[in-house]
């Protein structure tokens, strides 16, 4: 609820709970998430590696990626990982062979990740927010005890999701000091279906993200709660969309205009923060910026993958009164 209505009573408002439609498709979904079961196309094979001087081994962006995958699937380190991949193509009866864990460490740091093949198609409704995430330190609990500076700084992962499907359609990785509207551009930069709205919360509002998010199509809709400080513009004679949304709130109330725009659908995309939390895990593994930023994409990439394996469909329970 917007700034807290109802907090002193909010004990008496009971729970919304929802139900599984297709349980049985999503829990086949589930499993198949966990399955080993791997197969390389004849495509892949003849670029997976070639032969450089001395006979050594040159790999491809296509065997980084899939060793970055394996790794953030199985949250394993490389060395692990070079494991498993030995073993997998061994019992495939494979004449490739799996790079190391130095090379695949060195080669994160610029590997440009592949989008994911099952992207959704346009008309695209976009929801847009950030989350932090932990990386390489030395932790709170040493500096608070023994006073040491702790190296532990957050990144900001920056999510664009489609709010139909669930899919992440863009992704940007910044530092922690980076504010959320300049990333609205990098976001949409990277979505080429068609964008019929644009919905984030209140620290995208300003007349700045309305008009940039304007440059990629004058008739998107875009769902921004403005602030409580915020004032209409009187720059023109037609109301801009951000007046429009002022003028309900005052007339009618913050809960009737989110009702009336949908504005609850935001919730989908904390739920996919929270689910790459769950899922990928809350913090980095890599220390250097670039490695970070390909860790992020090879995550979001895991996470499309495991849901384009199965998805739940939920709708909400009817609550019988007695």
């Amino acid at each position: 609820m917007p700034n807290k209505h109802n907090d002193c009573r909010r004990h008496h408002i009971p729970k919304m709970s929802f139900k599984v439609q297709n349980w049985p498709e999503y829990e086949a979904g589930l499993r198949r998430r966990g399955s080993l079961t791997l197969w390389i196309e004849d495509a892949t094979l003849d670029r997976w590696q070639s032969v450089g001087p001395h006979g050594q081994a040159r790999y491809r962006d296509i065997a980084i990626e899939t060793s970055l995958m394996l790794r953030t699937a199985f949250k394993m380190a490389l060395r692990q990982t070079e494991g498993l991949m030995e073993s997998v193509l061994t019992l495939m009866n494979l004449t490739i062979t799996a790079p190391d864990h130095t090379t695949v460490s060195r080669r994160a740091v610029r590997l440009t990740v592949r989008k994911s093949p099952s992207a959704p198609k346009g008309p695209l409704h976009v929801l847009i927010d950030s989350t932090g995430l932990q990386v390489f330190g030395a932790g709170q609990w040493l500096e608070e005890k023994h006073g040491a500076k702790s190296r532990r700084t957050w990144r900001k992962l920056h999510l664009a999701v489609d709010a139909d499907t669930g899919m992440i359609v863009a992704q940007v990785l910044t530092d922690q000091h980076t504010d959320d509207p300049s990333q609205v551009g990098p976001l949409l930069d990277q979505v080429d279906e068609e964008i019929n709205q644009v919905m984030a919360d209140g620290a995208y509002d300003g007349a700045p993200t309305y008009q940039l998010i304007a440059q990629y199509g004058g008739d998107i809709e875009v769902v921004i709660p403005p602030r409580k400080t915020a004032v209409p513009s009187m720059e023109s004679r037609s109301l801009s969309q951000r007046d429009r949304h002022l003028n309900k709130i005052t007339t009618e109330g913050r809960l009737a205009w989110q009702k009336a725009t949908g504005y609850g659908q935001r919730a989908l995309v904390e739920t996919t923060m929270g689910r790459y939390k769950s899922i990928i895990g809350p913090r980095l593994r890599a220390r250097r910026f670039g490695a970070q930023q390909t860790e992020a994409a090879i995550g979001v990439a895991v996470l499309n993958r495991m849901l384009a394996a199965g998805r739940p469909n939920f709708v909400r329970s009817q609550t019988v009164s007695a």
